[in-house]
């Protein structure tokens, strides 16, 4: 096996090695894009619970205060569910550059790879066009003597 070969191989290994970690981070990014999803719905759902549970100073004193409580729970979780969705989304950005990165290398690796590939196969040409020579040189002198 040539050196060039041989750097092709070892270059098409990087390739696929990089190809590999892009679809996994992109496998990645496609389940927190799907936990994301669920914190936005559950956030709906809490805002919606204590918007809909109505005014409750019209309600009698302890209905008033177990209705005050409850909309104090479901805010609190509602803020909960708030907190935890934009830290999960700072992740997310994390892992937006990462899989950005890791896709930067993947392309430049291609491009080395292809321009390894092109040499080697403009070397393989100029090659068989200096043994064609050769023959076509080769049958002139005899066809001459």
């Amino acid at each position: 096996m040539t050196n060039t070969q041989h750097t092709i191989r070892s270059l098409s290994t990087l390739v696929d090695m990089r190809s590999n970690e892009v679809d996994r981070l992109q496998s990645e990014m496609a389940a927190k894009e799907s936990v994301r999803e669920r914190y936005k719905k559950t956030l709906d759902k809490l805002t919606d619970l204590y918007q809909s549970s109505g005014p409750s100073g019209r309600l009698p004193m302890a209905l008033a205060m177990n209705c005050g409580d409850y909309k104090q729970g479901v805010m609190a979780m509602a803020d909960s569910q708030r907190l935890n969705l934009h830290m999960h989304e700072a992740d997310m950005a994390v892992s937006q550059r990462a899989l950005t990165a890791a896709y930067v290398k993947r392309e430049v690796l291609g491009q080395v790879l292809e321009r390894h590939q092109d040499a080697a196969a403009t070397a393989q040409r100029a090659q068989e066009r200096k043994r064609h020579d050769e023959l076509a040189t080769q049958l002139w002198y005899r066809g001459h003597k």
